[in-house]
């Protein structure tokens, strides 16, 4: 019996990372980078920002962007070494860490996430 391929599932989380890092890190850069800062906009007071960083819903779209986003780097990163360096001899290694810091960085960031107050 043939053994099933993982690669589908790593490209659906490889389009769905570079889909939500598309739409949602312009805004947040042109927000924090430019709007704020040059007084486009009025920014956020301290407490306003914690108590929307303090609702679920936040965080949870905040994990996803971090996970999604870490995902896409790893697979794009992954074909980059095998196909613009020709690397491919190191499949596993180069598959542990492109995976392995997709893995630490989402655990960290959810650590992160957890124990903001």
């Amino acid at each position: 019996m043939a053994r099933r391929s993982n690669e589908p599932f790593l490209w659906l989380l490889f389009s769905a990372g570079g889909t939500l890092a598309a739409l949602l890190i312009p805004v947040l850069l042109i927000l924090f980078g430019l709007a704020f800062p040059l007084g486009w906009l009025e920014p956020p007071s301290y407490q306003s920002a914690l108590a929307l960083l303090n609702h679920p819903l936040t965080r949870l779209v905040i994990f996803a962007l971090c996970f999604l986003g870490l995902c896409h780097w790893a697979h794009r990163f992954r074909y980059t070494l095998y196909d613009g360096l020709q690397i491919k001899h190191l499949n596993e290694v180069i598959f542990v860490f492109c995976y392995g810091g997709t893995i630490v960085g989402t655990v960290l960031a959810g650590y992160l996430l957890w124990t903001i107050r």
